[in-house]
């Protein structure tokens, strides 16, 4: 009976997205336009020079001498049958170029998203019950220096010393390519890939996490229930396990489905610094190109990857409090 609620509790939710993706693909198309040039210029550019008459034909086979509104139309109805157009750059269409692409990014911020939640609740909660304490002042030291560092140098700082003078890790890519690894050697060497680039995305966010987890676990020990637990008999410890880490853990899951458009925007900047082939390496390069077909479909995907997000978060939320009931 839970799982046919929650079922039609996440269809009722899809469906209620509809309007707001395609609201956001819409700004993104106009915001897009406001940027001086388009693919012509590009690719008239590279050539040195073009024709009046050849810059005309390329805009007439991209499209681009439509009125405005019959451009934004067009790629509505592109957006709704889930056709993202063509990439001129690529030479070959949006969307097999964007999910060639997506498990790379999908596997950057599983990992971010696991390892900066679940060390940021438990250190969040070790800072909590050490309040002005030794391991408070060191956590409470080591999260504001890595929540005020730069992500780009921070990974600069970590390839520097990891991957150029300790060799440890490499210091781009995704595997060794020349290695030609298979099975499990292929598995271990993308991990190897992986640490850099997670563990720099990773340090803002478990910095956070670790911030807000010890201030809601402060506010939980507040709370009338825990001193009725008190007066059962129950150990701190008992309360803590059974009773204020689990509450204490909703702002967490709420800033974590806020924070997944966060992520994507930290991914370009990791993606970039590391050479990991992922979205966010992609759509630097479109941007660049001014390949606006592949920029507006990788707006579109991440707009697509936040809804779903945000409706994990949701779900999550009634397994955490089930007094929260999806209607």
């Amino acid at each position: 009976m839970a799982w046919t609620r929650s079922a039609a509790y996440a269809g009722r939710r899809l469906l209620q997205a509809v309007p707001t993706v395609l609201i956001i693909a819409t700004l993104n198309f106009l915001l897009l336009q406001l940027a001086p040039g388009d693919a012509a210029d590009v690719l008239a550019g590279e050539a040195g020079s073009a024709t009046p008459e050849f810059m005309a034909q390329l805009r007439q086979s991209f499209g681009l001498d439509q009125p405005l509104w019959m451009q934004l139309l067009i790629y509505l109805k592109r957006v709704v049958s889930f056709d993202l157009g063509y990439s001129f750059r690529h030479s070959m269409p949006v969307i097999q170029l964007i999910l060639s692409r997506l498990g790379p990014t999908l596997l950057l911020m599983a990992t971010v998203f696991i390892v900066s939640v679940g060390t940021g609740a438990l250190l969040g909660s070790l800072a909590a019950r050490n309040l002005n304490r030794w391991r408070d002042n060191m956590i409470s030291m080591l999260t504001v220096l890595a929540y005020a560092t730069p992500v780009f140098w921070a990974g600069l700082m970590l390839i520097v010393v990891f991957s150029i003078k300790l060799g440890w890790f490499p210091t781009s890519g995704m595997q060794e390519i020349a290695a030609f690894h298979e099975g499990g050697a292929k598995w271990r060497d993308i991990a190897h890939h992986l640490v850099l680039p997670a563990l720099t995305l990773t340090m803002f966010y478990l910095a956070l996490y670790t911030r807000l987890m010890r201030a809601s676990v402060l506010e939980q020990f507040s709370m009338d229930y825990v001193v009725t637990a008190r007066a059962k008999g129950l150990t701190e410890r008992q309360i803590a396990r059974r009773h204020v880490f689990r509450n204490a853990l909703l702002p967490i899951v709420t800033m974590a489905g806020v924070q997944a458009g966060a992520l994507l925007g930290g991914a370009v900047v990791v993606e970039t610094v590391f050479a990991w082939p992922g979205l966010g390496l992609l759509a630097y390069e479109a941007l660049f190109a001014r390949d606006l077909n592949l920029l507006l479909g990788i707006f579109f995907v991440s707009t697509c990857l936040v809804v779903v997000v945000n409706l994990i978060v949701d779900l999550a939320y009634s397994v955490l409090d089930p007094r929260i009931e999806l209607r």
